[in-house]
């Protein structure tokens, strides 16, 4: 019984930190296009700022599934 009532606390949980993970990548990469236009970065630090937050949506992705898929197992 006590099992059951600490899913969807956890669930809550991973959902909220996906939302923080997406939130906080989208919010860096612009800052980071923002400041690289701005002040003439090299290419290569703006490219790795590309491919961290799309490191950082896939992870998202994943973990969403994840949890989607837990839900359709448990029949919610």
């Amino acid at each position: 019984m006590m099992r059951h009532s600490l899913g969807p606390n956890r669930q809550g949980g991973e959902m909220r930190l996906v939302a923080l993970v997406i939130a906080v990548a989208a919010l860096v990469w612009v800052a980071v296009q923002w400041l690289a236009a701005r002040g003439g970065w090299n290419i290569r630090y703006v490219l790795l700022a590309d491919l961290a937050a799309g490191a950082a949506f896939i992870w998202a992705l994943v973990v969403t599934w994840r949890i989607w898929r837990r839900q359709r197992r448990r029949g919610h």
